[in-house]
């Protein structure tokens, strides 16, 4: 029930997380602090950071090329550089990487932090872990900011992730991806296959009614 009101309601979620994030609020995760800027992707709303965070903590990270594909706020690419990954962090909200250079200052660590629009500016870089929290509700976003929301009304994200990731995949590295039994699973898992991929289950969570899913990306 509680997913199906999220899905009903989804457009409320999105408009009060851009009211509480009018200002920059901070968010913190086992000793790591990072301020999170307006129009960037909230992780107070939201328990997938929270799940990738807790996910990638245990992780055996240390000299592995990490790529934190749409990196939000970047807590999650901090978390690996401090386990001694050599981590690279994308997104196209230039708040959001600005923001993630004074965060990885403030703890520490060293990003190679890059504009790119999903691979578009990784082209001949190669990864051993790629982290994917991607937007997953159908409409077309009317902001930056809704980028973090909406894929799409044809699931254009998951479209041009899905084509382009083959030049980034092996049987050697590792993709996970989490998604929300609020998406449209079948229709994810459709476009992967379409492009010679799967997506296994590695994690199963229940928060609060709704479960939530991460994917290992493989290709078949």
């Amino acid at each position: 029930m509680r997913g199906l009101l999220k899905k009903i309601f989804s457009p409320f979620l999105k408009k009060a997380s851009a009211m509480y994030l009018k200002k920059r609020r901070k968010y913190s995760y086992k000793g790591i602090s990072v301020w999170v800027e307006p129009t960037v992707f909230p992780p107070f709303i939201t328990i997938s950071t929270k799940i990738l965070l807790d996910f990638i903590n245990p992780l055996p990270l240390k000299n592995k090329a990490f790529l934190e594909l749409g990196c939000g706020c970047g807590i999650i690419s901090i978390l690996a550089a401090k386990k001694e990954a050599i981590v690279t962090s994308t997104d196209i909200n230039e708040a959001a990487l600005r923001a993630l250079k004074k965060n990885a200052e403030a703890n520490g660590v060293n990003i190679e932090i890059l504009f790119s629009d999903l691979f578009e500016s990784l082209t001949g870089k190669s990864f051993d872990c790629i982290i994917i929290n991607p937007p997953y509700y159908p409409k077309n976003p009317g902001s930056i900011a809704e980028n973090a929301w909406f894929c799409g009304e044809d699931f254009e994200y998951f479209r041009k992730l899905f084509s382009t990731l083959p030049e980034f995949i092996s049987a050697q590295n590792e993709i996970y991806m989490i998604l929300s039994e609020d998406c449209d699973l079948e229709k994810i898992k459709a476009i992967a296959l379409k492009n010679g991929m799967a997506l296994n289950v590695v994690l199963e969570k229940k928060v609060a009614g709704e479960k939530n899913y991460i994917f290992r990306i493989i290709q078949l």
